[in-house]
C-alpha cells in the first residue's frame, strides 16, 4: 500500500513561525535586561522590588527617559541618591524580594505600611544609613529580621500587624537609637528583652505570646499596661499582675522530712567521737519493756478512740443547728442583697441620666460601642457615658466633647447631627465606619470607634491637646497672630497633603470638609487631618450659613446636588494653602489674576520681600489647586511631590549635606 506523505510547506512555516516568536522574545528580553543594565543601581533596584512586590501592577515605575527615577510614585532623591520610599496602601501583593530596594544604600525612610506583602522579610543590613522602617499591616511571615540589629542609626521601627514569630533577640535592648518601636498584633513569644534605651518613647508589644515576668526597668516602667495588652502569660509588677512561681517538687524541706534520721549510728559515731562506751542490753529487760510498751499503747488507742467518737457526735449535732440557722440567714441576707441591688442600680441610672444631661450626650441603652479593626477595647460604653465632659465647637456635622474617663484615658466624641444623617440607614453608617476605621496615616486623626442606637451616633477619636491650624493661625479672639513663618506653611502644607494623597489613594475616599478648624495638632505639632470621610453620610441640602466654610468648596460642589470629589478637595488645600500663606480666612482673600497674587500675599504679611522666591513657589501650588476647572488641576498625589521638590530645592539651595536625616 502507498503512505500518503503530509505536504511540507505547512510544517516549514509553522517552524519558521515559532523560531521567530522565539528569536523575538529572546531579543526582546535581551533588550529590557540592557536598558535596566543601562539605568542607575537605584533604578534597578527599585524596578527590582516592582517586579516581585507589585504583581497586580498598581505601581507606577516607569521606564521612559523622561521621567526620572527620582520622580517615581512614593520616591524621594537628594543628589540623585534615593533618600525615602514611601509605598503605602497600594495594595501590593507580591514578595519583598531580597536584592531590590535593601540596595539603596542611602535610604534613610522605607514605608510599605497597609498592604497585602506576604513571605519573610528580607535581609537589611545593606540599609546601613536607614532611620525610619514601617513594615506594618502587612502579612509577612517568620522571625524578627536580624540584620536589622546591624542598623545602628534606626529610631522607628514598626512591624506590627503581621505574622511574625518567634522570640525577640536580647541584642534589642542594646538599640541605643530606638524612638519607636512597634510590634503589636503579631505572634512573638518568649521573654521581653529588658529594653532600657533613654530614647524610646513609643512602644506596643500587645496581642503576642510572650510570656514569664517583665524586667523592671525605668524605661519600661514608663509605659502603661496598654502596651502589653493580650499577653495572657505575661506577669509582673509593670502590669500590677503576680507572678506565681512553681514550688519544687523534691526541695530541701521535703527531703528532710522524708528521710529518717539515722539515730543509732550516728549516735554512736558522736559517743564514741566523746570517749563514752555504750552497754547492750539484756534479752530479760528487753522483754519486759516490750510487754509494757504494747499494753500501754492498746489501753492509750481505746482511751483516744472513745474521745474522738464523742467528739464526732457533738460536732454532727452543732452542724445541723448552725445548717438550719445559716439557711435562715441565707434567706434574709439574699432578700437584703436584692434590695440593696435595686436601689443600687436605680442610684446609678438616676446618676447616668444626670451626667448625660449636663453632658449633652444622651444616647439610648440599647446598641453597642464597636471598637475599629485592631483596636484594644480600653473602655466601655458605661465608661464613656460616665466621662467627664467638656465641650470643644460645633461643626456642620455635629458636636464635639472632650471626655475624660474614670481610669483618666482623654478621648474627642464627635456627637453626629441625626438631622444631617437622616438619609443615612444603620446598616450603611456601620458599613461606612468600617472602611473610614481602616484608615491608620500618621496625618490622620485615628478613629478608634463608633457608636449607633436608634439615631444617636458617636465617633470616638484620639484627642489632640496642641488645639486646631485655625487657632494657630488666627490666634485667639483677644490676640492676633502674625503670618506664619513659610517654612512652617510648607511643613504643614506638607503633612496635609501627606494625609489626603493617603485617603485618595489608598482607599479611594474623599475627605469632603477641608478647612483649618478641621486640621488638628499632633503631640509632635504634626498636622492631622479630622472630620475627614463623613459628608458621604450627609443627606442635608441646606447651604452653609458660614461664608468661610463656603468657600473652602469648589465651585462645581457649592449646589448641593454634586458630591465632594477627590479633585474638590484639591480645591480646598488650595484655599488652606493660602490661609497659611496670608493668615487670613477665606472671606478675606483676594480674587486677583496670578500676577497680582505675589503683591498681595507679600502685603498681608506685611514682610520685606527676602523671602519672595520661596513663598512665590509655594503661591504657586495654590494657584494651581484652585483651577475653576476640576480636570485642570493636578491631583493630590502631584500637589505632594511639588512640595517635596520646593524642599528639596531650598535644602539645596542651602548647603544642608543630609536634608532629609530627620525624616521619621
Amino acid at each position: 500500500m502507498s503512505t500518503r506523505r503530509k505536504p511540507l510547506l505547512p510544517q516549514l512555516l509553522f517552524f519558521l513561525s515559532n523560531t521567530f516568536l522565539l528569536i523575538t522574545s529572546c531579543s526582546a528580553s535581551r533588550s529590557a535586561s540592557a536598558v535596566n543594565s543601562l539605568l542607575p543601581s537605584d533604578a534597578q533596584a527599585l524596578l527590582a522590588f516592582k517586579a516581585k512586590a507589585d504583581l497586580r501592577n498598581h505601581l507606577f515605575f516607569s521606564q521612559n527617559k523622561s521621567l526620572h527615577f527620582c520622580q517615581w510614585q512614593g520616591v524621594i532623591c537628594y543628589q540623585q541618591k534615593v533618600v525615602r520610599v514611601v509605598l503605602q496602601g497600594l495594595d501590593l501583593g507580591g514578595i519583598f524580594a531580597p536584592n531590590s530596594l535593601t540596595k539603596l544604600d542611602q535610604l534613610r525612610v522605607l514605608g510599605l505600611q497597609n498592604n497585602s506583602l506576604t513571605g519573610p522579610i528580607p535581609d537589611l543590613s545593606g540599609l546601613v544609613n536607614l532611620k525610619s522602617l514601617f513594615l506594618d499591616h502587612n502579612f509577612f511571615t517568620g522571625s524578627f529580621p536580624p540584620s536589622l540589629l546591624s542598623l545602628h542609626r534606626l529610631k522607628t521601627l514598626d512591624l506590627s500587624y503581621n505574622n511574625l514569630s518567634g522570640p525577640l533577640p536580647k541584642e534589642l535592648a542594646s538599640q541605643g537609637r530606638l524612638y519607636s518601636l512597634r510590634l503589636d498584633v503579631n505572634r512573638f513569644n518568649g521573654s521581653i528583652p529588658p529594653l532600657n534605651q533613654s530614647s524610646l518613647k513609643i512602644f506596643n508589644v500587645s496581642g503576642n505570646n510572650f510570656t514569664g515576668a517583665i524586667t523592671v526597668t525605668s524605661t519600661l516602667s514608663r509605659f502603661g499596661i496598654s502596651s502589653f495588652l493580650f499577653n495572657p502569660s505575661l506577669c509582673g509588677e509593670i502590669i500590677h499582675k503576680e507572678c506565681n512561681p512553681r514550688p519544687p517538687f523534691f526541695g530541701p524541706s521535703a527531703t528532710a522530712a522524708a528521710a529518717p534520721p539515722p539515730v543509732t549510728v550516728l549516735g554512736q559515731q558522736s559517743a564514741q567521737m566523746h570517749g563514752v562506751e555504750l552497754t547492750q542490753p539484756s534479752p530479760k529487760s528487753h522483754k519486759k519493756t516490750a510487754v509494757i510498751i504494747g499494753f500501754s499503747s492498746g489501753v492509750f488507742v481505746l482511751i483516744c478512740s472513745l474521745v474522738l467518737f464523742a467528739m464526732a457526735v457533738k460536732k454532727q449535732k452543732q452542724r445541723k443547728d448552725k445548717k438550719s440557722k445559716a439557711m435562715i440567714a441565707s434567706d434574709e441576707a439574699a432578700a437584703t442583697a436584692q434590695a440593696l441591688a435595686m436601689i443600687q442600680i436605680e442610684q446609678e441610672n438616676e446618676l447616668q441620666e444626670k451626667v448625660k444631661r449636663a453632658q449633652g450626650i444622651q444616647v439610648a441603652k440599647s446598641g453597642n460601642l464597636v471598637f475599629c479593626a485592631g483596636e484594644a477595647q480600653l473602655y466601655t460604653l458605661d465608661q464613656l457615658m460616665r466621662a467627664s465632659a467638656e465641650l470643644l465647637g460645633k461643626g456642620s456635622l455635629g458636636t464635639t466633647y472632650k471626655a475624660v474617663l474614670d481610669n483618666r484615658l482623654i478621648v474627642c466624641v464627635k456627637r453626629l447631627d441625626a438631622s444631617k444623617l437622616a438619609g443615612t440607614s444603620n446598616e450603611m453608617y456601620e458599613q461606612h465606619m468600617e472602611s473610614v476605621g481602616g484608615l491608620r496615616h500618621p496625618n490622620l486623626v485615628p478613629l478608634r470607634a463608633y457608636f449607633q442606637a436608634k439615631e444617636e451616633r458617636l465617633l470616638i477619636y484620639d484627642y489632640q491637646p496642641n488645639g486646631s491650624l485655625f487657632s494657630l493661625i488666627h490666634g485667639s479672639k483677644s490676640t492676633r497672630a502674625k503670618p506664619l513663618h513659610w517654612t512652617s506653611c510648607l511643613k504643614i502644607a506638607e503633612d496635609v497633603a501627606q494625609g489626603l494623597s493617603y485617603i485618595h489613594q489608598a482607599w479611594r475616599l474623599v475627605h469632603g470638609n477641608l478647612k483649618s478648624s478641621n486640621v488638628l495638632l499632633g503631640p509632635d505639632f504634626e498636622a492631622c487631618l479630622a472630620d475627614y470621610c463623613l459628608t458621604a453620610l450627609s443627606a442635608d441640602s441646606s447651604p452653609d450659613d458660614d461664608p468661610d466654610n463656603l468657600l473652602y468648596k469648589a465651585p462645581e460642589t457649592r449646589n448641593a446636588s454634586h458630591q465632594a470629589t477627590s479633585k474638590s478637595d484639591v480645591y480646598s488645600f488650595g484655599v488652606l494653602l493660602l490661609e497659611l500663606l496670608t493668615g487670613k480666612p477665606p472671606s478675606q482673600h483676594s480674587f486677583l489674576v496670578p500676577n497680582e497674587m505675589m503683591n498681595w500675599v507679600r502685603s498681608a504679611r506685611e514682610d520685606d520681600g527676602a523671602e519672595d522666591e520661596r513663598l512665590g513657589m509655594l503661591l504657586e501650588v495654590a494657584i494651581a489647586c484652585n483651577l475653576a476647572s476640576p480636570e485642570q488641576r493636578p491631583t493630590m498625589w502631584q500637589v505632594l511631590k511639588m512640595l517635596q521638590e520646593i524642599k528639596e530645592a531650598v535644602l539645596m539651595e542651602d548647603g544642608e549635606l543630609d536634608p532629609l536625616s530627620g525624616i521619621s
